[in-house]
């Protein structure tokens, strides 16, 4: 019943649906020799991999704003972060989640496509069938980087802010044991953001360096895989 663990089973539930969107298509696909998968499939899968993803995301930010409560405000905590509030946190996490897939669906399913088509990549990556599309894509491309921008950055600002205050809390703490027992608390929540942000801002340098859609390809297997599987490990120490 306390709100860290109520959210950490919310990013554990986004982490395994996360995952389980991509590697069980790979290891099939590495099984059968067959890397084919339908349309319809693929839209799914994309759609499914956006809706995880962003979650994945809106819960980091949540937990940092927990971790901003606890360490700024200690004796406020449990009025501030009621049940209520956490309940609608993740509601509003699920619900922007969920419109950010659709709205991203529905405007590839807008494109026309080749009959045979080959994507560069493991999974049904949004950027790379926007670039497949044989029809006029600047209005998706619009959109993608308007979503980013507030679904990606809006987030991270958020966490930036959080943990800004929640350092110049920690830094007029006056002894050195009150220091590390508040860092300690959200040493766990920095690592998985830290590894989180770290390994998508790597993936698209690395891409954007080498232009090799193969090194693209290995760099994502870092946070569609490693890191969800990562997270628990960290939370379990």
């Amino acid at each position: 019943h306390e709100p860290m663990f109520n959210f950490l089973c919310n990013l554990s539930l986004a982490d395994i649906c996360f995952t389980s969107t991509t590697a069980p298509k790979m290891l099939v696909n590495i099984q059968t020799h067959s890397k084919a998968i339908t349309f319809a499939g693929c839209i799914a899968q994309m759609g499914f991999f956006l809706l995880f993803g962003v979650l994945d995301d809106f819960v980091l930010t949540v937990m940092a704003y927990d971790r901003f409560v606890a360490i700024c405000h200690p004796l406020h905590y449990t009025v501030i972060t009621n049940p209520r509030l956490c309940g609608l946190l993740v509601l509003v996490s699920w619900i922007m989640s969920v419109l950010d897939s659709l709205l991203q669906c529905l405007m590839v399913l807008r494109l026309s496509f080749c009959p045979d088509l080959e994507i560069p990549h493991f999974f049904c990556e949004l950027s790379q069938m926007t670039q497949l599309a044989c029809s006029d894509t600047f209005l998706n491309n619009i959109v993608i980087y308007f979503v980013t921008v507030l679904l990606g950055v809006g987030p991270l600002a958020g966490i930036l802010y959080s943990y800004s205050k929640i350092v110049s809390s920690i830094c007029a703490i006056p002894s050195a044991q009150g220091k590390y027992k508040a860092f300690s608390t959200c040493a766990s929540h920095l690592s998985v953001v830290s590894l989180f942000y770290g390994a998508i801002l790597g993936v698209y340098l690395s891409s954007a360096s080498t232009h090799g859609s193969q090194s693209s390809a290995v760099a994502s297997v870092m946070y569609t895989v490693v890191t969800p599987m990562l997270n628990p490990v960290i939370y379990g120490i």
